[in-house]
């Protein structure tokens, strides 16, 4: 490498930074910057395709009656019609308590999940037990089970208890554990030095103080994946209610946005549209807030296996 070693006739030491150096750096920053531009390049058509539908649901919500079906299609409605989404909420049904529904039901199970997975992942990833792997395994296995395998005997089952047309179906099972969450725990628990834990047991911290004081506050990525997907799925659920609530007054927001078209008869495609992005609205206000801390929790539990 072409690099002065030498002292100059005034006794101070040259730069030591190299022609060979300094091209080398500005391919790198080249090579990164292209690799930047191609990811972007690949990832900015499918996020347009994706938002998409969400654009169109919007734009219709926003439209008068005549525009929704109009040829060739108007992609900004004019005149916006805000009051849409008043109108469409409290005119056909009483959206505002099929909403007070599906809250009760997503966050008895977002708790009950936090709480019970936290506890079964807690148990596989720190205390010892003959044959803790292979229960393990055996948690992994049933997801693989298909639901529709389980669905008739589930049902089954909550109807000799008397569970059906209540709550009970869609919140109890969430505080026995769900095998994903429980998995996703028990990885993120691995990652922490058991150092911590050796620490805290010559302090006199008991199994359960470990759990609350040490380990659950340095989960939080993990804990906040889980209420975010725990969220989405009976925030959407839809299957079960259908089966398992016959009431009206106990219906919640998928369901009673499916029977939207039963209820009008003739279907109002602005309303149901304007509803459609009000039921949306949660599930993309508690993703911004917690994105952070979903894609770590993600990342970090796959470290280590």
């Amino acid at each position: 490498m072409a690099t002065s070693s030498a002292f100059n006739a005034g006794g101070t030491r040259p730069s030591i930074v190299s022609i060979p150096n300094v091209v080398w750096y500005r391919r790198k920053k080249i090579r990164v910057i292209a690799k930047g531009l191609l990811v972007y390049l690949l990832l900015i058509p499918g996020a347009i395709l994706l938002t998409l539908p969400f654009l169109w649901m919007l734009s219709t919500a926003l439209k008068i009656p005549k525009q929704v079906f109009a040829y060739p299609p108007i992609l900004i409605p004019n005149p916006v019609r805000w009051q849409n989404f008043i109108e469409g909420w409290t005119k056909f049904a009483p959206f505002n308590l099929y909403l007070r529904n599906s809250l009760i039901i997503t966050v008895g199970n977002i708790i009950g999940n936090l709480i019970s997975c936290s506890l079964a992942a807690y148990g596989f990833a720190r205390l010892r037990a003959r044959g803790k792997e292979l229960w393990f395994l055996f948690v992994l296995g049933t997801m693989m089970i298909p639901m529709w395998v389980t669905l008739i005997p589930q049902y089954v089952l909550f109807s000799n208890l008397h569970w059906t047309n209540t709550f009970a179906p869609l919140m109890v099972p969430a505080w026995f554990g769900w095998p994903f969450f429980i998995f996703l725990l028990r990885q993120f628990f691995m990652t922490i030095p058991r150092d911590l834990d050796d620490a805290a047991r010559i302090d006199g911290c008991s199994s359960f103080g470990i759990l609350g004081r040490i380990l659950l506050p340095l989960t939080k990525p993990a804990l906040a994946t889980v209420a975010v997907l725990g969220f989405i799925g009976n925030w959407n659920n839809f299957m079960a209610p259908l089966i398992y609530l016959r009431d009206q007054d106990k219906w919640t927001l998928a369901l009673g946005l499916q029977r939207f078209q039963g209820i009008q008869g003739n279907v109002q495609y602005h309303y149901m549209m304007a509803v459609a992005v009000l039921t949306v609205l949660p599930i993309i206000i508690m993703f911004f807030f917690a994105q952070q801390y979903f894609v770590r929790g993600i990342v970090m539990s796959g470290i280590k296996g």
